[in-house]
C-alpha cells in the first residue's frame, strides 16, 4: 500500500467517525427539540437549523465515502459487453471522466463560498453561512482526489500489462 492508499485510509476512517458523531449528535437534537415541544410548549430556535445543516454534512461525506468504497452512481451499459483490457481501458476512461465532473464542482463550490464570504451571510447564533456549507467544496475536493487515484491505477494497469497476470487469461 503506497502513501496516497494509506492517506485515504486514514482519511476514511476520520470520516467514519465523524458520520457517526454527526448523525449521533443530529438524533439527539432532533429528539431533544420534539420532547421539548411536545411537553414543554417550548424549544430552541437554532434546533432545526442545525439538524438542516447536519443533514447537509451526513450527506455528503456519505457520498465521499461512497466514492471511497466504489459505490457511487455509475453507468455500466458497455461494460457488459467489453472484457479484459477493453474493461480496463472503460474503468479508465469512467474514472477520469468523474474526476473531471468531481474537479468542476469543486471549482463551483469554491466560487459558491467565495460568494457567502463576500455576502457575510450568517447562519443560527450568528455562525458565518461560509464555515457551514465549506464541507461542499471540500468533500467534492475529497471525490475528485479519490477518482484521481483510481484513474491513476487503471492507467497503471493499461502501461504495465503483464503486471495482472488475470488479464492474459482473459484476452
Amino acid at each position: 500500500m503506497n502513501r496516497w492508499d494509506q492517506l485515504d485510509e486514514f482519511i476514511s476512517r476520520v470520516e467514519k467517525t465523524l458520520v457517526v458523531f454527526l448523525l449521533s449528535l443530529m438524533i439527539l437534537v432532533a429528539f431533544l427539540q420534539i420532547v421539548l415541544r411536545n411537553f414543554f410548549a417550548t424549544g430552541l430556535s437554532w434546533a432545526d437549523v442545525l439538524v438542516r445543516y447536519l443533514v447537509v454534512w451526513v450527506g455528503f461525506i456519505g457520498a465521499a465515502l461512497a466514492t471511497k468504497e466504489g459505490k457511487h452512481i455509475t453507468i455500466e451499459v458497455f461494460s457488459r459487453w467489453v472484457s479484459g483490457r477493453g474493461e480496463i481501458y472503460l474503468k479508465a476512461i469512467a474514472q477520469l471522466c468523474s474526476l473531471c465532473i468531481c474537479g468542476l464542482l469543486t471549482y463551483a463550490a469554491i466560487k459558491f463560498i467565495n460568494f457567502e464570504v463576500q455576502m457575510e451571510s450568517t447562519t443560527f447564533l450568528g455562525i458565518p453561512a461560509w464555515i457551514l456549507e465549506f464541507i461542499i467544496p471540500m468533500t467534492f475536493g475529497l471525490m475528485t482526489f479519490r477518482f484521481a487515484l483510481r484513474f491513476f491505477k487503471e492507467l497503471a494497469k493499461i502501461l504495465t500489462p503483464d503486471s495482472d497476470p488475470g488479464l492474459n487469461k482473459k484476452l
